[in-house]
């Protein structure tokens, strides 16, 4: 199976997905945790929270998905292990990483955004196994299963406790969902998820989200990966007593602009120095 092949199936289900977490009215099936005593605790609307309670609910339908195209689904082993999802190809062996994502909605056109991963660690050393169940480099692709929602226009009381008799009167804290799933690349921004985060941002329009048409979807995934296996925030810059060489697509541009015309400028020269020293092996001792 190949990468395409796999988003082909992966977004054929993306619907079936939403149906199994919501009500007919659109509100969440999941209520809040209960107790041994019967008591249900209202559910926080904190997106860590919400995406693995969702990956929980969904799992079955993760497996039978695997079983309809011949994929074994893994589980990430410790929390912040990179990715969610890991499934295996029976027959050619190829991994698919999927992460499950979910964010909010700020009004009509946007969404408030959400992290696609750390670009440092295993993003920079892709032989590394350190917070990933396999090396990056392993993966034949790297999709995110993202998640919309909006909340309610009140504010819910998390700290509400509701009797089982009572749980038709407790109010769902997220509604209306919309399942997409893309290419990380396709959704990624070009700045960080937050602040100084060392996590990569997505955009946050939500036609781009669904339709995989973030910054780096013409791009390519080779300018992405570039981009973010370089990219420094001020904290990693001063850390190492250098400017930062960009901080965003434009200044990335200018960046490798000027190497390259630094490069053709000697072009000649450079190339007779390669003939000059063919065969030759650097000294690492």
């Amino acid at each position: 199976m190949t990468s395409e092949q796999f988003l082909q199936h992966l977004q054929s289900h993306a619907e079936s997905f939403a149906a199994a977490v919501a009500t007919n009215e659109g509100d969440w099936i999941i209520k809040g945790f209960i107790d041994v005593y019967q008591r249900i605790y209202t559910i926080s609307v904190d997106t860590k929270i919400v995406s693995k309670v969702l990956e929980l609910l969904l799992f079955p339908m993760f497996v039978e998905f695997g079983k309809q195209h011949g994929l074994e689904v893994e589980l990430s082993p410790h929390q912040n292990f990179y990715p969610d999802l890991t499934f295996v190809d029976k027959e050619a062996g190829n991994k698919f990483a999927v992460d499950i994502k979910s964010t909010y909605r700020v009004d009509d056109a946007n969404v408030n955004g959400m992290t696609l991963g750390a670009f440092t660690g295993y993003f920079r050393n892709r032989k590394s196994r350190k917070n990933t169940l396999y090396p990056y480099g392993e993966y034949q692709g790297h999709f995110v299963l993202g998640v919309i929602y909006s909340k309610p226009l009140n504010a819910i009381d998390e700290r509400k406790q509701y009797a089982l008799k009572d749980i038709k009167k407790i109010p769902s804290v997220i509604k209306d969902f919309q399942f997409f799933a893309q290419p990380k690349y396709r959704i990624a921004a070009s700045r960080p998820g937050s602040g100084n985060t060392k996590n990569i941002g997505s955009t946050a329009r939500i036609d781009h989200l669904l339709n995989g048409a973030g910054v780096f979807a013409k791009l390519g995934e080779e300018v992405y990966d570039d981009y973010w296996m370089f990219y420094l925030t001020k904290d990693m810059a001063n850390a190492l007593d250098i400017e930062r060489p960009y901080t965003n697509l434009k200044t990335y541009l200018e960046y490798k602009q000027r190497g390259v015309d630094t490069l053709r400028k000697y072009e000649k020269e450079i190339s007779s120095l390669g003939d000059d020293e063919q065969g030759g092996e650097e000294d690492t001792q």
